[in-house]
């Protein structure tokens, strides 16, 4: 049997910093090791792949800022987190088999390449996962509004939110047997009812530049393999809803 085409050439994975812990603080070994075989099927079916990563398995410039650090220095340390984070998946990588680049958005030019665009796509082509890190290089942006600019900088044709959950629902699944999950959910949706999918500003330069975000369970093995070939799981951001289903 011939594996199916996939729905989609170019995508950028999110994946959050807690996505590579496992159930402790860091850095799981073996969690790694997973999650980079995941991306490794995705890059041998044909699809170019873009992955930004959060620093929450290290540091959260937010939560550090509540405390009464200044924000700007502590997104600054939670930036450097995210080069951590995604310097180790380039070493899970290429350990694999499969050539991988760490492109940040801040220059430190000892450990990884400078982010720009042109290098980005240069590097998609030549069959690389482009690992990109240091969020946008800026305070007071999350990782997830990284993802969504890096996504249209590079043509992505889907920003692929990984998360804990297997899509978005109309209540809090762990706390409610009764929830209904979404097979998908409008932009303005989501926005309105101030559903905690992506931060605003993330979703709002999807919906801006009509890049769908799919939500799904990354703990599900397969996962990224079955959302890019388009098989119906997870739920879908986009320009309209439809009811929840069970």
């Amino acid at each position: 049997m011939t594996a199916p085409e996939p729905r989609y050439r170019r995508v950028l994975l999110k994946l959050s910093g807690e996505a590579l812990q496992g159930d402790g603080y860091g850095i799981d070994g073996g969690v790694l090791a997973g999650v980079a075989e995941e991306i490794a099927e995705v890059r041998a079916m044909g699809v170019e792949v873009g992955v930004v990563i959060g620093a929450g398995n290290i540091f959260r410039g937010v939560s550090a800022a509540a405390e009464g650090m200044n924000r700007t220095m502590a997104d600054s340390m939670g930036m450097l987190g995210t080069v951590i984070n995604s310097l180790a998946m380039q070493d899970a990588l290429t350990r694999i088999g499969q050539k991988a680049r760490v492109l940040s958005a801040i220059s430190m030019q000892r450990i990884c390449d400078t982010y720009t665009q042109r290098r980005a796509m240069e590097h998609l082509s030549e069959g690389e996962v482009v690992v990109l890190a240091a969020g946008t290089g800026n305070p007071y942006f999350t990782t997830d509004t990284a993802a969504a600019l890096r996504a249209l900088e590079i043509g992505a044709e889907v920003l692929l939110k990984a998360t804990k959950v297997d899509g978005i629902y109309d209540k809090d699944p762990t706390k409610h047997s009764d929830a209904s999950r979404f097979e998908s959910l409008s932009y303005g949706r989501v926005l309105a009812d101030g559903l905690r999918v992506m931060d605003a500003t993330a979703v709002a330069l999807c919906q801006d530049n009509d890049l769908p975000i799919v939500v799904f369970n990354m703990r599900s093995r397969g996962n990224i393999r079955r959302v890019v070939s388009g098989e119906p799981i997870g739920t879908v951001v986009g320009p309209a809803d439809t009811h929840a289903t069970q």
